[in-house]
């Protein structure tokens, strides 16, 4: 089986080249940097911790709210210039942030400015699974190996958010937060640049048959999308309230410094996992991952409620984190089953806000909430919304969007204008999407 695995990740290597995942992992982890930092940035500049949080809060709106903005942008014109003008757009908008914050600016310039900061980030994480996965599929990849792509994805998430915060605090040890914003915005420009015109950027369109396509209409997107948007939405309200929690009982334990430290233990066991989840066999189908994923996040939550320890709390979380990647690598691979081709890019960059945007308005929330009630109520919150996203999944069903015909993959021979043309392959399952019961005729 691990050998199995390892095969299944050369071979995505060998499709996309070493190249391309370097410099998308590079280029997506400014993200996690300016998300992270902005509390520490603002709150050293302005002594606020409240002020901190507000303009992080709008950084993470600004993203949240442009993002599918971003990814539609890519549908239609090809991910090489939309992604090339974001991230000098976006490069500039982090260096005028950082200074708006060292020149200690009004609070209403510094959202203003954290907006920005936030609207423009070009999403290399989505974009790349939107590149990748058919990029894999048309060089005769099959559904496990799209799979494989999502958890290598998953993981280079994983991997940049506990990098980033790391880079975050070794530049206020080493001076100040700012410094660490200053690499945020040349590592956008020069990798978001890399990976714009990387070969792969150069997206092939294929002449729509279909006289509404030819006419610039959008296909319009199964009920199972959004059913799935749900569920990462609620995903991302877990782990803000953890996150606030954390925060919070570190704080309570007279141990602050080790925040960071407990993300990362998290972080790491999430890529661990994420990593591993090619190796899970193909009868293990999507929609009873996604179920066995929410009850385990319902379940492995639960402990954190009751945790009033330092020690109990890098246990539980480290077990805990082992339920991040596969939700969000089931999320993204559900999505991209569901989404008409020519809204991938676009569908993949609105699951990645919905979980943003659930993470981010929480955190505001369950930051009083632990102020209040301690971190407890904030954990309680996360195990509510792990449940509330287990019965999303619970009640879900197979639906048979986007059959192919004999077996194929009928996009692989396009003949509706949802892609080039390509080879034939052996027969594969149906590809499958999901909606609720209750919507079932």
């Amino acid at each position: 089986m691990a050998e199995n695995t390892r095969d299944a990740y050369r071979r995505v290597l060998g499709m996309t080249g070493t190249a391309l995942p370097v410099v998308s992992f590079l280029g997506r982890l400014p993200v996690a940097m300016i998300q992270f930092g902005s509390v520490l940035l603002v709150t050293e500049t302005s002594g606020s911790l409240a002020t901190g949080g507000i303009v992080a809060c709008a950084l993470a709106l600004g993203q949240v709210t442009l993002g599918p903005f971003v990814g539609r942008l890519a549908d239609r014109r090809g991910q090489r210039s939309v992604v090339l003008v974001f991230s000098l757009v976006n490069a500039v908008a982090i260096a005028a942030y950082t200074l708006g914050a060292l020149a200690d600016l009004p609070t209403p310039g510094l959202v203003v400015l954290g907006v920005l900061a936030g609207a423009t980030i070009p999403g290399i994480g989505p974009l790349a699974r939107a590149r990748v996965v058919p990029l894999v599929r048309a060089k005769g990849g099959d559904d496990r190996l799209a799979g494989t792509v999502l958890s290598l994805e998953s993981t280079m998430d994983e991997l940049s958010f506990v990098l980033g915060p790391a880079l975050v605090g070794l530049a206020s040890v080493a001076g100040h937060p700012a410094y660490a914003f200053g690499v945020a915005s040349l590592l956008v420009a020069v990798c978001g640049t890399a990976f714009a015109l990387h070969p792969t950027g150069r997206t092939p369109r294929a002449a729509p048959a279909d006289p509404a396509r030819a006419r610039g209409e959008r296909p319009r997107l199964p009920r199972s999308v959004y059913v799935v948007r749900v569920g990462l939405l609620f995903l991302g309200v877990l782990l803000g309230a953890c996150g606030a929690g954390i925060t919070a009982l570190t704080d309570e334990l007279g141990r602050p410094g080790q925040a960071g430290l407990v993300y990362a233990a998290m972080g790491v066991m999430s890529a661990v996992v994420g990593l591993s989840m090619a190796a899970l066999p193909e009868r293990f189908g999507l929609v009873a991952r996604w179920r066995v994923a929410t009850a385990a996040a319902a379940l492995l939550s639960l402990p954190l409620v009751w945790t009033d320890s330092l020690v109990g709390l890098y246990v539980v979380v480290t077990f805990f984190g082992a339920i991040y990647a596969p939700n969000l690598i089931t999320g993204f691979a559900l999505t991209e089953r569901a989404v008409p081709p020519q809204r991938l890019a676009e569908g993949m960059t609105f699951a990645a806000s919905a979980f943003v945007g659930g993470q981010a308005v929480t955190l505001a929330v369950a930051g009083r909430l632990a102020e209040s009630h301690g971190a407890g109520a904030a954990f309680a919150l996360g195990s509510a919304a792990a449940a509330v996203a287990f019965v999303i999944a619970l009640i879900a069903r197979h639906d048979p969007h986007r059959h192919e015909p004999d077996g194929l993959d009928a996009s692989r021979h396009a003949p509706d204008g949802h892609g080039p043309p390509r080879a034939a392959t052996p027969a594969q399952p149906p590809r499958t999407a999901v909606t609720p019961d209750a919507a079932a005729p």
